[in-house]
């Protein structure tokens, strides 16, 4: 068994930012020449997430308001009496989310569906400098 080992940084707006990063995955596996694997991308930190979605304006706007519905930002959350930084629903998005994906590689193509990108959500209340990774397991 191989393992490659590739990291990207994405700075973020915080706040429900939602970045498209299927480009930056294609990139980095394509880049190997691989034909069949494995993929876990992969983001680092507890108030961030990555997902697929049909990265289109109006799902763009219906995630943030759906994740506002079950981890609203102005609830109390104890996260916040004990660290005061506000930004205890984040972490509940994050948790709920997840903070990777596998997609398969087969044949050199990464198997998503027409409609289907990768994305990194920040859920933090304020910009941040994200690291991705991706582990390629052939």
């Amino acid at each position: 068994m191989t393992v490659i080992n590739e990291k990207f940084v994405v700075n973020t707006k915080g706040n429900t930012d939602i970045i498209d990063i299927t480009r930056n995955v294609q990139s980095f596996v394509y880049n190997h020449n691989v034909q069949n694997a494995s993929v876990l991308v992969y983001v680092a930190g507890s108030t961030a997430s990555i997902t697929h979605i049909e990265f289109e304006p109006g799902l763009l706007e219906d995630l943030p308001k759906c994740l506002d519905r079950i981890a609203p930002t102005n609830a109390d959350y104890n996260h916040d009496e004990m660290w005061h930084d506000g930004n205890g629903y984040a972490h509940i998005r994050a948790s709920v989310v997840g903070n990777s994906t596998t997609i398969p590689l087969i044949d050199g193509a990464l198997q998503l569906g027409t409609w289907q990108q990768i994305v990194l959500i920040d859920f933090d209340n304020k910009p941040r400098n994200r690291t991705v990774y991706i582990q390629i397991i052939c």
